[in-house]
């Protein structure tokens, strides 16, 4: 394994705590950036640098963004934060726990394939290839999600929509 690879990990592990850890919102979204742009690091490392850029300029870019929006417009603080009760924490570090066990035991045996030089394709992850796939072998699936995201926006518009004779301040 490449020292670069260890060191993304490294980034990618620390910041995913520190996403979970983090007491101020605004930080944990900050966290959450730093981990995109290590997975990122982790795709352009896999020669994938199409979904490491759509990677940092929709997640890190767009969806943080409106994670801050959310954020900001929600007020969050201490003061407003219901009590939890120990039983519900207790259920959530146990069912964190049984998740870590079951990732764990998936994993155990795992043997990690080499790269075989003669083989190996340096053009797979590159924007032509991956549009080749995705207008050819996997196209139902594109045109489902399109029509999926079709429908979704008719129903944002319905939803917020006005009614005759409504005011909104």
């Amino acid at each position: 394994m490449s020292p670069l690879f260890l060191f993304l990990a490294f980034v990618a592990l620390l910041s995913a705590l520190g996403v979970v850890f983090a007491k101020n919102p605004v930080h944990s979204v900050l966290f959450l950036i730093l981990t995109f742009f290590s997975l990122s690091g982790h795709y352009l490392l896999l020669n994938a640098q199409f979904l490491a850029a759509v990677n940092i300029i929709v997640y890190a870019g767009a969806i943080m963004v409106l994670f801050l929006f959310v954020i900001m417009f929600l007020n969050l603080n201490v003061d407003t934060e219901p009590h939890k009760p120990t039983l519900a924490k207790i259920a959530a570090a146990v069912a964190g726990g049984s998740l870590l066990l079951i990732l764990v035991a998936a994993m155990k045996d795992v043997q990690p394939a080499g790269i075989n030089a003669t083989t190996f394709d340096s053009q797979i992850g590159m924007v032509d290839r991956l549009g080749m796939v995705l207008y050819t072998e996997y196209l139902l699936p594109f045109e489902l999600a399109s029509v999926l995201f079709l429908v979704a926006m008719v129903g944002a518009v319905m939803l917020g929509k006005r009614e005759v004779g409504e005011r909104n301040f």
